[in-house]
């Protein structure tokens, strides 16, 4: 289905000077497609479309039968378009870029349409960099995270206390659990296909139900689990915070 769909996009790009060329990047990549993936397109033009959200909107709506879209600030990146078509019913990111930009890149994407070789050639000089997590912005921050939580859980501000818990996952416990398993950290983007069976439910201790009970549990759950990944993946030049580790586990006790 998405490949019928990037074929369709491919024939409209023919008569049109505009755009250097089409790539894709995402799961097509680790042929790992199904009924359920999103596409990932990386569209190169020769004037910048991003910046202008009508001029997107336009370029989208060449593409096939585009129901609704919106530009992706909420994840950082303004350049992004999230759309949705019909016939199929299909979520197609597309990232809206200059040669220039081509150039900076988490992964080396396929190229669907390159008809002067320019994105060819990009790849073939420069090189795909997937973003490391910064192990000490993370130190800095998790202990206060988590007495964050623990406030919120006592005064009874449970579904404060889940999502923060939610965002200490994504941000910390899964890139940090993929990493130890030699995947690369994209926050839990398929966890459930790439850790192991005992790695998983460890991180699966971290998911609460609403409840004070099973809240404290969970938060419990990721501070251990997060001492443990952090034993097993920094380097001895990340400067731990022990004093705030040590007031925070012991007002965990008090609070729970």
């Amino acid at each position: 289905m998405q490949k019928e769909f990037a074929d369709r996009i491919v024939k409209t790009m023919l008569n049109d000077d505009s755009i250097v060329g089409l790539a894709v990047g995402g799961s097509w990549l680790s042929n790992e497609l199904d009924r359920y993936s999103d596409l990932d397109l990386i569209l190169v033009t020769e004037n910048r479309i991003s910046g202008d959200p009508s001029k997107m909107l336009e370029y989208a709506g060449r593409f096939g039968n585009l129901l609704a879209g919106f530009t992706g600030e909420h994840v950082g990146e303004p350049r992004l378009l999230i759309c949705l078509y019909e016939d199929p019913l299909l979520h197609v990111d597309i990232k809206f870029l200059v040669p220039d930009e081509f150039e900076t890149r988490v992964e080396n994407p396929v190229i669907l349409y390159d008809p002067s070789r320019r994105l060819e050639h990009i790849i073939n000089s420069s090189r795909a960099s997937f973003p490391m997590p910064d192990y000490q912005w993370i130190e800095d921050r998790f202990w206060i995270w988590t007495h964050y939580v623990l406030t919120k859980i006592g005064r009874g501000e449970y579904f404060e206390a889940f999502d923060t818990i939610s965002f200490i996952r994504m941000q910390v416990l899964g890139p940090l659990s993929l990493i130890k398993s030699g995947n690369l950290p994209k926050g839990v983007r398929k966890v459930e296909m790439l850790l192991s069976k005992s790695d998983l439910q460890r991180l699966k201790t971290s998911v609460p139900e609403y409840d004070r009970i099973s809240l404290q549990k969970a938060i419990k759950h990721c501070a251990a689990l997060y001492s443990s990944l952090r034993a097993e993946l920094y380097p001895s030049t990340v400067q731990r915070r022990e004093k705030a580790e040590v007031a925070v586990i012991f007002y965990m006790d008090q609070i729970i």
